[in-house]
């Protein structure tokens, strides 16, 4: 097929390296990666200059909310922003939403819901909680992406813990299908909050989830990871002290695999100031060493991936006019802005394109199933593009943001990195702070098949 027209870069980040070149695009997909002389003198070229131009972000970790708490955030805004930060495919979890996505049945409600809202492409994630264990593969067969448990109380009511019970009886289902169990990786231990400690304080809420809690969580999914041959996936990883467990199961060679967030490598526990609950997470955001060794651990690939945990709510939620650090919502609103909150401090630290292109495209794909299909600039692949100046510095504003409440510690934050165009299977939809047409994305599903070893 012939090109429709050409992505013209001086920085075309792709997986050999950066190149002076230009993506040939035709239809929906990347046909070619030419050195720019070999473009046809009349073809249709949009020249970006020095503006990189790197595979669309995949963010795996995004929770929609839709149906039934559209007040929190909805299919709409959240993929609007979603474009606004040069994501392309988003996957949602199965909580938040009402009903929580541990069914058929609800699955089948929320792709009812996507219905003429989707900005980008949007997978989903199944559930498991305890009293569906035995229709997990029924959830597979309907083309979720994987399946997400909590080890802890979830904060919803109908979204309750999996216990080790039910991880056993989900575990050989979910093996037998070669897809990823999520976890939310901790454990209850007893509260360590000082007698009297004041709830406005972040101290106080960052003691009562000391890292231990991740620790012998993972150490937990990483044995019975080994004993089910089941790939496990640990979310939002806040605690470098449990990549510890990590490393060992991966040196048995282990399919565990981790993500961190970009709140947990620019945030840091000894910045947050008494009653600002818009930091407020969990697992906490930790203190500026435990920062340090997380980028240390993306510079030896120890961690994955890069994704946003984007967790709204209504401001209300957040209890600002009392800063209650105890009982405020925890979450973090941060989708529009992950590549520029990353890359600000990235840049800092010595990584580059090619690094943050696997961390926020390529590794995030692959846990969702799509490494064949998104998350590099190669031919054959979906054309999904973001263009972005690396040197460009803006300020987060109110009036730039689209997610549904703008609730979030980035605001008034200076960033280094504008996202300036991006591009959803060859068609752009997004470029300099104006959303292209209208919502083209796709729900996007697996066909699963039993492997060769399932009789």
């Amino acid at each position: 097929m012939s090109p429709d027209w050409f992505l013209r870069s001086r920085r075309v980040v792709t997986p050999g390296g950066t190149i002076d070149g230009a993506v040939a695009i035709a239809g929906e997909k990347i046909a070619a990666v030419l050195p720019p002389e070999h473009v046809p003198a009349s073809s249709h070229v949009v020249d970006v200059g020095t503006s990189a131009v790197a595979p669309g972000l995949v963010d795996t970790h995004v929770h929609v909310n839709e149906p039934g708490r559209t007040d929190w955030e909805g299919f709409h805004t959240a993929t609007r922003a979603a474009a606004a930060g040069g994501i392309t495919t988003i996957v949602d979890m199965p909580l938040n939403n009402s009903p929580v996505t541990t069914s058929v049945a609800a699955l089948e409600e929320k792709l009812h819901a996507v219905g003429g809202q989707l900005w980008v492409d949007c997978g989903f994630w199944g559930g498991l909680i305890p009293d569906n264990a035995e229709s997990i593969d029924e959830l597979l067969e309907a083309g979720v992406a994987g399946v997400k448990a909590f080890l802890i109380p979830s904060g919803i009511d109908d979204f309750p813990m999996a216990t080790e019970r039910d991880l056993r009886r989900a575990m050989p289902l979910i093996a037998r299908r070669r897809l990823p169990l999520l976890v939310h990786a901790e454990i209850e231990l007893p509260d360590q909050r000082p007698p009297g400690a004041s709830p406005r304080r972040y101290s106080t809420y960052l003691s009562s989830r000391p890292p231990q809690m991740e620790v012998e969580a993972v150490e937990r999914m990483a044995r019975l990871c080994d004993e089910f041959a089941c790939p496990v996936h640990v979310v939002h990883l806040s605690s470098a002290e449990a990549l510890a467990p990590v490393l060992r199961a991966r040196a048995k060679g282990l399919p565990l695999s981790i993500e961190t967030c970009p709140h947990y490598l620019t945030l840091c526990a000894e910045e947050i100031p008494d009653g600002r609950t818009d930091f407020k997470c969990a697992p906490p955001v930790r203190e500026k060493g435990n920062q340090d060794r997380l980028w240390q651990a993306l510079r030896d690939a120890s961690i994955d991936a890069v994704v946003s945990d984007h967790s709204p709510c209504t401001p209300a939620l957040k209890l600002p006019e009392v800063g209650d650090f105890v009982k405020a919502w925890g979450g973090i609103s941060s989708l529009q802005f992950g590549l520029p909150v990353v890359w600000t401090q990235a840049h800092r630290r010595g990584f580059g394109f090619q690094q943050l292109a696997r961390w926020m495209s390529a590794a995030p794909a692959k846990l969702a199933g799509l490494e064949n299909r998104k998350g590099v600039i190669a031919p054959g692949y979906d054309a999904d593009l973001v263009v972005w100046n690396p040197e460009a510095e803006f300020t987060v504003s109110r009036e730039m943001i689209l997610h549904r409440h703008s609730v979030t510690p980035y605001l008034g934050r200076s960033l280094r990195g504008l996202v300036e165009m991006t591009v959803l299977r060859g068609q752009k939809i997004y470029e300099r702070g104006e959303l292209l047409g209208g919502p083209s994305g796709q729900p996007v599903l697996w066909p699963r098949r039993w492997g060769a070893t399932d009789g």
